[in-house]
C-alpha cells in the first residue's frame, strides 16, 4: 500500500499535468502544490521514478506512469466521494469538506469507498463540481469553460469551482454563487480586469483571476 506522502505526490502531479494538457509538472509547481521545498520534491520524485510511478528528468519535469496515474485516480476518487458523503449525510458546507477529506482519503479502504459510491447512487461529481473517477479508473471530463472566457450576454450555469479554499468558497456563497447557479455576463472590462455578472437579479463583480477559477456551461 502506498504511503500518505506518495499518494499526495501522485495526486498533485496528476492534477498539475492534467491542467496543462499533459505537459510535465515542474519541480516548483509540485513544491507549491504541496507546500514543501524544491529540494524535498526532487528527492521524492527520484523515489517515485525508482518505484515505477513516475518518470522524472531534471530541468524537464515529471510525468506519471500508467501505475502512477491509476494510483492518483484512486486517491482522487476517495477524496471526492468523501467530500460528497460529508455534505450529503452530515450536512457540512462545501467550504468545510476539502480539508477533512484530505485527511480521510488516506485512511479509508477502496472497498469502503465503493460502498459510499453505491450509497450515494453512483454520483458523477463532488460538491465542487469535480468529476468523480469511476471504480474502473476512468474519468470523464464534461465540457465547460471558465467564466472569464464568457462574452457579455452569455447565459451560464456554474458547474465547477477550481479553487476549493474555504475563503474562496465562502466568497461565492456570500455572492449568491453556489454550484448550479444560473446567471448572465452583463459587463466585461479587459483593461480593468473585471467581469460583472447578474444572478437572481443581483449583480456581482469579479476579478479576472477569480473568474478563471469558476467553470460554467451555457444555460
Amino acid at each position: 500500500m502506498a504511503s500518505l506522502t506518495v499518494e499526495n505526490y501522485v495526486k498533485a502531479i496528476f492534477q498539475i499535468c492534467f491542467a496543462q494538457s499533459g505537459r510535465p509538472a515542474a519541480t516548483g509547481q509540485v513544491a507549491a502544490a504541496l507546500s514543501v521545498s524544491p529540494g524535498t520534491v526532487t528527492s521524492m520524485l527520484k523515489t517515485l521514478s525508482e518505484s515505477g510511478l513516475a518518470t522524472y528528468a531534471p530541468y524537464e519535469g515529471v510525468r506519471l506512469t500508467a501505475a502512477g496515474s491509476a494510483l492518483a485516480l484512486r486517491v482522487m476518487r476517495r477524496h471526492r466521494l468523501i467530500e460528497l458523503f460529508l455534505v450529503k449525510t452530515l450536512k457540512l458546507a462545501w467550504d468545510e469538506v476539502h480539508e477533512e477529506a484530505e485527511h480521510m482519503e488516506h485512511a479509508v479502504s477502496d472497498r469502503l469507498v465503493d460502498r459510499i459510491d453505491e450509497f450515494l447512487g453512483f454520483p458523477q461529481t463532488d460538491p465542487h463540481g469535480d468529476p468523480i473517477p469511476r471504480a474502473d479508473g476512468s474519468l470523464e471530463m464534461p465540457a465547460s469553460r471558465t467564466l472569464a472566457e464568457c462574452p457579455v450576454g452569455f447565459q451560464f450555469c456554474l458547474v465547477r469551482v477550481v479553487d476549493q479554499s474555504s475563503e474562496f468558497l465562502r466568497f461565492l456563497t456570500e455572492s449568491g454563487l453556489p454550484l448550479g447557479a444560473r446567471g448572465e455576463v452583463v459587463a466585461s472590462s479587459a483593461a480593468g480586469g473585471v467581469l460583472t455578472i447578474a444572478v437572481a437579479g443581483r449583480q456581482t463583480s469579479l476579478g479576472r483571476e477569480a473568474a478563471e477559477k469558476i467553470l460554467v456551461t451555457a444555460s
